[in-house]
């Protein structure tokens, strides 16, 4: 196993969130040491740090974890301090209580790794400073509300972006799939056509997920957010997209499986198979006209834009008694894929 992509990311995180990072921790320490002078700020600074995160709504998240954790481990270390005393044991017995006590109280990893650090720094560094507990206090809330503040005014993100690129790639994906099931109807199939076939449908679950992922945290960026007003709209039309596809995935994932497990030679003879091919198609055509940006507007389309090349329902022909189960799911299939399309309630 390589050491380097635990270390590394794939990409780095926008230049304006670093120099946002830099410019909290910068104010917190210029601030907190003009406050509370005679000591370096440090903590103010790791606040800081901690609390400038890709969204408004975790930055406040931030500040009230790294805050909680902070005065509940001086507190609890202040109290052990007077009845115990200072010395070496009573460290390591303010820590194993600290860490218990954020399991009992549920508290998330944040504060939980915060009281037992801040009740150790207390009772080790706070014994020869009589201020140091209260100082500690002063400082990481104070890094913390110039983080949020530094995250909130300059330019606060939206993550609307990434939301509308993962719900384009997937429903871009399916159309991609759903030709070629229309391929594949059309002729016979070698065991590993088929085989891509079923993979390339099941490459669709990941995408699906990764976009809701995208839109939940689109929505994350907008809580709190000065500027979700002016975004709100184009998340929703991402969403209400994204429910859309998700049951297109479904089917076209059924419809490969389906496909992949009772294909045979003579299966594209069928005339009805022939006519669900060319739907398939029709649907795939369908399906990035959703993502088209004209489309998606609530503009009404004009004459040079393109149509949707859906069909009415099809009629199916007596089939072979081979054949006849395969295209009764295919059919119902193709039906709620359809719906989601058109927009029509399934």
């Amino acid at each position: 196993m390589s050491v380097v992509p635990v270390l590394r990311i794939r990409s780095r995180l926008p230049l304006l969130q670093v120099l946002k990072t830099a410019l909290a921790a910068v104010a917190s320490w210029i601030v907190a040491i003009t406050i509370i002078p005679g000591q370096l700020p440090v903590f103010a600074a790791i606040a800081a740090i901690l609390v400038v995160q890709p969204s408004v709504n975790q930055s406040f998240g931030k500040a009230l974890e790294r805050s909680l954790g902070v005065i509940t481990g001086v507190i609890l270390a202040t109290a052990i301090g007077i009845v115990f005393g200072h010395s070496a044991w009573i460290v390591l017995l303010a820590i194993v209580i600290s860490i218990l006590l954020g399991w009992i109280l549920r508290l998330g990893p944040g504060s939980a790794n915060q009281i037992p650090i801040s009740a150790m720094l207390v009772l080790s560094i706070g014994a020869a400073t009589p201020d140091y507990a209260v100082a500690r206090i002063v400082e990481t809330v104070l890094g913390a509300g110039i983080g949020l503040l530094v995250n909130v005014v300059l330019v606060a993100p939206v993550l609307l972006a990434p939301a509308k690129a993962a719900v384009t790639t997937l429903a871009l994906a399916c159309a991609d799939t759903l030709d070629h099931l229309a391929t594949s109807l059309s002729r016979a199939n070698s065991d590993a056509e088929l085989v891509a076939l079923l993979q390339q449908a099941r490459a669709l679950k990941p995408l699906r997920d990764r976009a809701i992922a995208a839109v939940k945290e689109g929505d994350d960026s907008l809580l709190l957010n000065p500027r979700r007003s002016r975004h709100r709209d184009e998340l929703d039309r991402q969403r209400m997209l994204l429910r859309r596809l998700e049951p297109v995935v479904t089917r076209t994932l059924g419809m490969a499986r389906s496909v992949h497990d009772h294909d045979d030679p003579t299966l594209h003879e069928e005339p009805t198979v022939a006519d669900i091919a060319v739907e398939l198609a029709r649907a795939a055509h369908d399906l990035r006209l959703l993502v088209n940006d004209r489309a998606a507007s609530d503009e009404p389309p004009t004459e040079t834009a393109e149509i949707p090349a859906l069909t009415a329902p099809l009629v199916i022909a007596r089939p072979h008694p081979q054949h006849w189960i395969l295209i009764g799911s295919l059919m119902e299939d193709l039906r709620r894929v359809r719906d989601e399309i058109v927009g029509e309630p399934t």
